[in-house]
């Protein structure tokens, strides 16, 4: 199968900076992503009772939570706050991830390309 390429509109040469400026955008795209990854995020939950670190790999690095709302006839609560935390700073990585590489790709998204 042949691609059908109109003449004189400098098929090979367009193809040619097409090709260019996907392995441009690639390589921004795998720059950014390495940037992302690096990046830490704070999030807290329960009035700021629990506080999480996340980095862009989505890999919790810390958990502060304040003595006060370790109640140990209370632990759901407890157990509420660190999930609605943790979920939080995932969507807020999530989030970040996802408008970062917006700017880099538009609405481009072709699986397997970036």
């Amino acid at each position: 199968m042949r691609a059908n390429i109109p003449k004189g509109m400098g098929g090979a040469q367009n193809m040619q900076a097409m090709l260019r400026q996907a392995q441009k955008m690639q390589e921004d795209v795998q720059q950014l992503q390495e940037e992302l990854d690096e990046r830490e995020y704070n999030v807290s939950a329960g009035g700021g009772a629990v506080g999480i670190k996340i980095n862009g790999k989505r890999r919790i690095l810390s958990i502060d939570i304040k003595p006060e709302i370790v109640d140990p006839d209370d632990i759901e609560t407890l157990s509420d706050i660190l999930v609605a935390a943790v979920n939080e700073a995932i969507t807020r990585v999530d989030d970040t991830n996802a408008a970062e590489m917006a700017k880099v790709t538009g609405s481009m998204n072709m699986p397997g390309l970036f």
